[in-house]
């Protein structure tokens, strides 16, 4: 075996987990490469081909590298889990009125168990993945960064991956950029990596119509919601929607509905099927309660602390003070923040640092704010 150990690194078939592997083989580690199959697009009757990390051509571009390089690489077949607990979650959400984020559920409660599991199997010291995210080890905390290319930061999606796990998590990509990744991938021959175009879609649902999704997974379900009111937020009746799952706070198109002005969607009233509507300023919270907790560069947050929270993965971030009670973050933002969605994961920053995560439950508009 290698000095520096064996590790194991999940690899989707793109060009970031496949840099990832060979860096890795580079620097000495003895690399295995295992790609994991989640799902297969065409049970859930969508049109599309399947496309991304599941498909046989992303599976025999990640075995290409493997053979290229020399190291083994292995299928790790987890569907059944996979469509246990993420697909069911992703279905329950929408169904209870929120908005669910499956990605970073998937990151933190299937494919590292199944990483690891399999990682001791096969007698690996380490599993690596092709996050753009650093880590590092500090005052008996394992502690996640934002990666050195700020537009391709990853952190944001680890915040629920545990100590335990992150002990024997290697990020090789953190501190370089998505550029820096393409020109070693040139350099080396990768030609077809690099042309490779990357796919931004749910694995689940590559057509990206979720509604479709949700309709061919839950039987009845058209039946069941259609005919909801679309409401003011003073309970004015506006019109009549397709069913209360069909919709996101901070929707904006496909509403099927004029008002005269840019209309959103402000609230999911699920009990009454009622989707609450306004303007862009209806959208503006500046507080917000958070759940289920996992804390990363502290145990936890005595008193209250300053942070930069994320409330989406693509949100740049709101001044925020944190103050945590048990399992429940209370977050009060400095100013008011706009489409604020329930099910959403909500990300503490204390500058590169991750503090922690959590899932928000719900969104307020406090009169005294913190200042």
């Amino acid at each position: 075996m290698s000095k520096k150990g064996r590790v194991l690194v999940a690899m989707s078939g793109g060009i970031d987990s496949s840099l990832a592997a060979v860096l890795l083989h580079e620097q000495g580690y003895e690399v295995i490469g295992m790609t994991m199959k989640t799902w297969d697009y065409s049970t859930s009757g969508g049109a599309k081909k399947e496309t991304g990390c599941c498909s046989l051509d992303s599976i025999n571009d990640a075995r290409a590298i493997a053979v290229m390089l020399g190291f083994p690489h292995y299928i790790l077949d987890i569907r059944n889990e996979f469509g246990d607990y993420v697909i069911d979650y992703f279905t329950d959400e929408y169904l209870a009125g929120r908005t669910p984020n499956p990605c970073v559920l998937c990151n933190t409660h299937i494919k590292w168990d199944a990483l690891l599991r399999r990682a001791d199997k096969l007698g690996c010291d380490y599993i690596a993945t092709g996050h753009y995210a650093r880590l590092r080890y500090e005052n008996g905390r394992y502690i996640i960064s934002k990666g050195v290319d700020h537009r391709k930061d990853q952190s944001y999606a680890l915040w629920g991956v545990s100590q335990e796990s992150l002990s024997r998590t290697i990020f090789p990509l953190g501190e370089l950029t998505k550029k820096e990744i393409y020109e070693m991938a040139a350099e080396k021959g990768f030609t077809e990596l690099v042309n490779k175009s990357e796919s931004y879609e749910i694995c689940f649902v590559p057509d990206n119509d979720y509604r479709g999704f949700l309709k061919r997974r839950v039987e009845g379900l058209e039946e069941k919601v259609k005919g909801g009111e679309f409401v003011l937020e003073d309970g004015t009746v506006v019109g009549h929607h397709e069913g209360y799952p069909f919709y996101t706070v901070g929707q904006r198109k496909g509403l099927g509905i004029a008002l005269g002005y840019p209309a959103y969607v402000v609230e999911i009233q699920k009990d009454k099927n009622r989707v609450v509507l306004g303007n862009y300023d209806n959208l503006a919270r500046n507080g917000m309660y958070v759940n289920k907790l996992i804390m990363g560069k502290y145990e936890s947050v005595t008193g209250k602390m300053e942070t930069i929270t994320k409330i989406r993965y693509n949100d740049p971030g709101h001044q925020a003070v944190i103050e945590q009670d048990g399992d429940m973050m209370k977050v009060l933002f400095k100013e008011g923040v706009h489409a604020i969605a329930p099910g959403q994961a909500a990300v503490f920053y204390e500058g590169e640092d991750v503090i922690g995560g959590g899932w928000i439950m719900s969104s307020f508009n406090q009169h005294e704010n913190n200042s």
